[in-house]
């Protein structure tokens, strides 16, 4: 091949020029109109195009999960049931705003029937929360550490829930007096409306 001829092709007639130059000229048209063409045509459908299956793939995530919750929905709904009777069997252990002065008397009464002495029974205002109010009755009781025993264990067997909080034991006026500061709490469902 001929360098010098290359360099004397005249621009003005390329007819005339020789075969690698008029290949290598229709070699670059081609890659510039490709170029362009994909500049111009294909660069923005392939954007197009990516963000397209990144929303199928975010889709096919969702539809899966969806379907997987759609699958288990008679277990979910058997499960909420079944959540819905323990909650209302666990209602029924909360007293009413009726019984709770008798449910008062009752733990008066197992203080006493197992020999303690009551220092201090002193009902508090009840406190509200989400669902339940919180109904908490301040104690001091005095007898000895079986008679304190019972009562606590007394309390947890009664029929509606009661719970005993912040228990402080101190020593009494005798080798075998405890005195007992407590807070007993029994629990009231909050009804809608």
């Amino acid at each position: 091949m001929d360098w010098k001829a290359i360099n004397e092709v005249d621009l003005q007639n390329l007819g005339e020029a020789p075969g690698i130059v008029k290949g290598f000229i229709v070699v670059l048209i081609i890659g510039a109109l490709l170029g362009a063409g994909y500049w111009f045509l294909i660069k923005d459908q392939m954007e197009v195009l990516e963000r397209g299956e990144r929303l199928e793939t975010q889709l096919r995530a969702e539809f899966e999960e969806k379907q997987s919750r759609a699958a288990n929905l008679p277990a979910y709904e058997a499960q909420l049931e079944e959540i819905e009777r323990m909650f209302a069997s666990l209602l029924q252990l909360l007293p009413s705003t009726a019984e709770i002065p008798s449910l008062l008397v009752d733990i008066s009464q197992t203080a006493l029937t197992v020999g303690l002495e009551i220092e201090l029974f002193q009902p508090r205002p009840e406190v509200n929360q989400t669902f339940y109010a919180d109904v908490p009755i301040q104690l001091r009781l005095r007898g000895t550490y079986e008679e304190l025993a019972e009562f606590v264990s007394g309390v947890s067997a009664m029929p509606r829930i009661v719970t005993v909080h912040n228990v402080f034991i101190r020593p009494g006026e005798s080798d075998s007096d405890l005195l007992m500061d407590a807070v007993a709490r029994t629990y009231r469902y909050l009804e809608e409306g």
